[in-house]
């Protein structure tokens, strides 16, 4: 089992002066300690669950190119970018100047977008659930197309571009993985099985909500005559090691491999303390080596 880093705020003591410096330093540690990833949320205010709106918000593609250049191995994504945020023709462009900058380490995280507030507060369209699931299906359609090969056109219902030209190509092959967030068993889960690489879920609803996800996904990819195995399969928690213990995580980790999750992806509390960065590499992550 490999793990992921998601961090999801940037309200640490001196910011914003400090927020470089502390980003490089939880990234770099974070990539000694042995995880294998590193996510920033793509949002551009701060979102509820997280802070109030006026809290520090990077934009996604800025940090996460900052981090490409102060890190060497870990792979680098957004958890996820909302679908309305960015025209689709330019979010293939972004992505692939990340992976080439990176040295193949992006991955295209997206969803269908929810957080209303900072659409409308900086005037960023954002049409009903109905159709931005249609976009989000469009878009998808449209980045397999960028990175397919020869440029061509694509006429869809939201989206028409000319040719879909992409030069330099990704280095990773043959695209960086896509990997879709949610967990909607209609419209979503259908929408991993048919086009992405990779899934994320919730990994705080529990063993038995994720394994009825996992298994509806697995009857979206039969529909498809998609191999279930093909897709990874990623969870988003938090690792309070205020509250639990490595014991207690390898444990957690433990049985989200039983379900068949090959990369569990954390938050941490107070990660700019690095401590509990420290810990996972000394004492969860050598433990799940065999997971």
């Amino acid at each position: 089992m490999r793990i992921g880093l998601q961090i999801p705020s940037f309200s640490w003591a001196g910011s914003p002066s400090s927020i470089r410096g502390k980003l490089s330093e939880i990234a770099r540690t974070a990539e000694d300690a042995g995880f294998a990833s590193v996510w920033v949320m793509d949002h551009f205010f701060q979102i509820p669950p997280v802070g109030p709106a006026e809290q520090e918000m990077l934009e996604g593609y800025s940090a996460l190119s900052y981090l490409a250049g102060v890190t060497e191995r870990v792979k680098l994504g957004t958890m996820v970018t909302g679908v309305t945020y960015r025209h689709p023709g330019v979010l293939a462009k972004t992505v692939t100047t990340l992976d080439v900058l990176s040295g193949g380490r992006a991955y295209l995280g997206i969803g269908a977008a929810w957080f209303d507030r900072e659409h409308h507060g900086l005037g960023v369209p954002f049409p009903p659930l109905r159709e931005r699931f249609e976009r989000l299906e469009e878009t998808l359609r449209i980045v397999k197309q960028f990175w397919s090969g020869p440029a061509a056109p694509f006429q869809g219902k939201h989206y028409q571009l000319s040719e879909t030209l992409g030069s330099p190509p990704p280095l990773t092959r043959p695209h960086p993985p896509i990997l879709i967030g949610g967990m909607g068993e209609k419209k979503t889960l259908r929408l991993v099985a048919r086009y992405a690489d990779a899934c994320n879920l919730f990994a705080f609803v529990g063993a038995a909500a994720l394994g009825q996800k996992l298994d509806v996904l697995k009857r979206h990819c039969e529909a498809e005559r998609r191999p279930y195995e093909e897709i990874e399969k990623t969870t988003l928690g938090t690792a309070n090691l205020a509250k639990q213990s490595p014991k207690d995580l390898v444990a957690q980790c433990g049985e989200l491999a039983r379900l068949g999750i090959g990369h569990a992806i954390f938050n941490f509390p107070n990660v700019d303390a690095l401590g509990a960065l420290t810990t996972f590499g000394k004492e969860v992550i050598p433990a799940l080596a065999e997971l």
